[in-house]
């Protein structure tokens, strides 16, 4: 199998073109069960869209890279050209390098932001749902989330508490507070706060409002969520629907929106819902496709803080914190890769050991085509056995080796050399047919063993070993 991705960020395009590719990812599932994509993991934030899949081999990846890049120009609207220059490719460990960085929130625009970790978990939750997601996905996704882990407790990245909502915040704060501590609580405690969504930013922005102080809070959903939202959360804020959501507006001093839904509150709306309001406004945009016209931070006492706003006032994160992270990371991406190299000497080590047991198996059927299910034909067995294991061992190690150190390739050569031995995806091996003991005595080592069975490749390869 051969993993690579195709990563579209906010280093790279403006936030629009990648709200563009978001919406086309959704076209990624689909594609899946008629194409090269063996599987895929979708990572879409509000600053970046990354397509983790899976193709058969090496040669593959070309194919499966452009079906997928055809599902997002399918679903996004965008020209081709445009979804292709979007798009990097990355493969192998380059690929296992960058998600792991991502997790850990050292590609964000607010560098070190904890939100990311768990919108890494959340994507591998939907692919698995949606059964997009393979072995090697799921590996490769639960080891960067426990990377991110170890970035958050162990340097000072995690305990600085950084993230886009609270740097938003802190923004909203700077506009409307002076600059002490306490002059900056009391804003929060008197401040009308609407929040618009009850998505997992919605979530971060009231668990942030209420660290703050925050007293007054509504909660505002399209979709009627709101009121589960609230009660789910401790129900200290109010959820408001209906014709309140105007009243709401004209009142408030701060406007949060995480829905990124398809309905926005055009520059106009506002304005005739603020006539004769001569309080300051201060309108968050956090949602990857707008919630916001953009023509509302023309309009007079309003001042509109977006995602990009955010983007160039993110503190830069100490470099000792981030000297530290880099080297978990690369821990974490070394004792990843060694795993699975060695992992991958598995189908190797299957096909040598399925190979003898066929052999095994034909020598047994004449020797109890002759003797019978005697107890002479069980010693016989018996030793077979203990011979077969004492001469898998060496090729066993040797195999896990030559994969860890990146020439698997040559021990596969050698099995279609000596052996004629074609190295495929892992099957589980035949069991043997033996005599209806299930155990019996090794007089050689002194222990009893269980007559053969068929086992899982992983199993098998472990137990081999």
């Amino acid at each position: 199998m051969a993993l690579f991705s195709l990563v579209a960020s906010h280093t790279d395009l403006d936030l629009d073109t990648v709200a563009q590719l978001s919406n086309g990812t959704g076209e990624v599932a689909s594609v899946i069960p008629e194409s090269s994509v063996s599987g895929a993991v979708v990572l879409a934030t509000c600053n970046r869209v990354e397509i983790y899949a899976e193709a058969p081999d090496d040669r593959s990846v070309e194919q499966a890279r452009a079906e997928l890049l055809e599902a997002v120009t399918r679903g996004s609207g965008l020209a081709p050209a445009t979804v292709e220059s979007s798009f990097k490719v990355l493969t192998g460990d380059s690929a296992v390098r960058h998600l792991f960085e991502v997790g850990s929130g050292l590609k964000s625009a607010v560098v070190g932001e904890r939100e990311i970790a768990g919108q890494v978990r959340r994507a591998l939750g939907t692919a698995q749902e949606t059964g997009t997601a393979t072995g090697t996905l799921v590996k490769l996704f639960e080891s960067a989330t426990r990377t991110a882990k170890d970035v958050g407790t162990r340097t000072a990245l995690g305990s600085a508490g950084r993230s886009i909502v609270s740097v938003a915040l802190d923004l909203t704060a700077d506009l409307h507070a002076g600059v002490s501590d306490a002059e900056t609580r009391a804003f929060w405690e008197q401040a009308n706060i609407l929040v618009i969504g009850t998505g997992s930013y919605a979530g971060t922005t009231l668990a942030q409002l209420a660290d703050r102080g925050a007293a007054h809070v509504g909660v505002h959903s399209a979709s009627g969520r709101a009121e589960a939202f609230v009660a789910d959360r401790g129900g200290w804020a109010m959820a408001l629907g209906g014709e309140k959501i105007h009243g709401a507006i004209a009142e408030a001093d701060v406007l949060i929106g995480c829905s990124g839904g398809d309905r926005r509150l055009e520059a106009e709306t506002l304005r005739r819902l603020r006539e004769g309001v001569e309080s300051r406004l201060t309108v968050l945009d956090l949602a990857l496709s707008h919630d916001f016209d953009p023509a509302i931070a023309d309009l007079p006492g309003v001042d509109l803080i977006t995602l990009e706003s955010v983007k160039m006032a993110a503190p830069e994160g100490q470099q000792e914190s981030l000297v530290e992270a880099s080297r978990l990371v690369d821990g974490a991406v070394a004792g990843y890769v060694q795993e699975r190299k060695s992992r991958s000497a598995n189908e190797a080590i299957v096909a040598l050991r399925k190979h003898t047991q066929q052999v095994l198996e034909s020598e047994m059927e004449r020797v109890r085509g002759k003797h019978g299910c005697t107890a002479a034909a069980e010693e016989v067995e018996f030793a077979l056995r203990r011979m077969v294991r004492q001469m898998l061992h060496e090729p066993t190690i040797r195999a896990k080796e030559m994969a860890a150190e990146g020439r698997l390739e040559e021990y596969e050569h050698a099995l279609s050399v000596l052996f004629g031995l074609e190295v495929s995806a892992p099957v589980a091996p035949a069991g043997l047919e033996s005599c209806p003991a299930d155990v019996a005595p090794d007089a050689t080592v002194g222990a009893v063993k269980p007559a053969a069975g068929t086992l899982e490749p992983a199993a098998e390869a472990a137990r081999i070993a």
